[in-house]
């Protein structure tokens, strides 16, 4: 995963663990590619998002740290610092808050050690220790804010995603298959995420899928991750002309190769949301318990946030809440009115 070292600057990321807040963290990623074009920079990553910054030409390596499965044990810790410090990085940027990551990059005798300040020890081993912003701010700044406290000048602040020629060619292949033109109005309905709550209600998609078949004469795909096939072939069956379901079957860079092509996809927050937004495609996006302004989906294409005031407080983050209006409120006819907006 590794290109030919420039003698320069050997630059250093240790990325957070989620599939969005990876995305987010490729403005910051731009950022330093423009600041030091010559330097050689890597990015430490979970194993289930390295496919986000594979193909991404402002990185020189990705370095995978699992700190569930591979290296749980502390033999493991210690002979992933061991590798590491063969690298000779003089500069880390942490961008998640963690006492355990801060001292391994000291055990890795990297100099500079730059992260936010956090209550009791977990900045203990950083060499620069960054303020946190006051307020909420979207996660691209705030990676993009650990750099421009360091001295780096930051203009970017959309998130990107590349998707390669092989899988844009297998899907390719997949459309002739299913018949699917260029010219149709081809719209992903995205209705998994990664916790209940924030889902919108399955009866509703199917609601939807049904009056954009009828009043915009779309065709629909079901995209998300293999845990969403049940729920999508429970929302398929209740829909009147069958979709397309790719849950489960397709890579991450083959989602992005069918959310290119695209004219509209609609979800809740989700991962899938921002690789949309990342691609420049036209977004409905439904927000309930978390916030669009931390973790709105930003993007050049059109883009729709709808979010209801319900009298409860809003985001809340609540994982055991029995209510879920916030969610509820959000009606077939809401999307509707937004893809009319969208399309005019």
């Amino acid at each position: 995963m590794s290109k030919k070292a420039p003698k320069n600057k050997r630059i250093l990321i240790f990325n957070v663990n989620w599939l969005g807040d990876v995305l987010f963290s490729t403005s910051a990623l731009k950022a330093l590619r423009q600041a030091f074009p010559k330097a050689y920079i890597a990015s430490i990553l979970h194993p289930r998002t390295i496919e986000v910054l594979q193909d991404n030409p402002n990185l020189d390596e990705i370095i995978i740290f699992d700190e569930k499965e591979k290296n749980k044990h502390l033999l493991s810790k210690f002979s992933f610092v061991s590798a590491l410090a063969k690298k000779n990085f003089d500069t880390v940027y942490l961008f998640h808050r963690s006492f355990t990551r801060s001292m391994l990059m000291a055990l890795a005798k990297i100099p500079h050690r730059i992260g936010y300040k956090a209550k009791k020890r977990a900045g203990l081993f950083l060499t620069q220790k960054i303020a946190l912003p006051k307020g909420q701010i979207h996660r691209v700044d705030y990676f993009l804010n650990i750099l421009r406290e360091s001295g780096i000048d930051c203009k970017f602040s959309d998130y990107e995603f590349f998707v390669d020629n092989a899988s844009r060619e297998k899907i390719a292949r997949m459309f002739e298959e299913e018949k699917v033109n260029k010219s149709d109005f081809f719209v992903c309905l995205n209705p998994g995420g990664n916790w209940n709550l924030k889902r919108w209600q399955k009866e509703r998609f199917a609601q939807l899928a049904d009056r954009l078949t009828l009043e915009f004469k779309a065709k629909i795909i079901i995209t998300g991750s293999a845990k969403d096939l049940s729920l999508a072939k429970d929302i398929a069956s209740q829909i009147r002309e069958e979709p397309i379901i790719t849950c489960g079957s397709t890579s991450l860079k083959e989602l992005g190769a069918i959310i290119e092509r695209s004219k509209l996809f609609i979800s809740a927050d989700s991962g899938p949301m921002h690789i949309a937004a990342a691609l420049g495609v036209p977004i409905i996006a439904l927000f309930g318990p978390t916030s669009a302004h931390i973790t709105g989906p930003r993007g050049k294409g059109k883009i729709k946030i709808i979010q209801k005031d319900v009298g409860c407080c809003i985001p809340c983050y609540k994982v055991t809440c029995k209510d879920n209006r916030c969610m509820k409120t959000i009606s077939v006819e809401d999307c509707i009115a937004a893809v009319r907006e969208i399309i005019s």
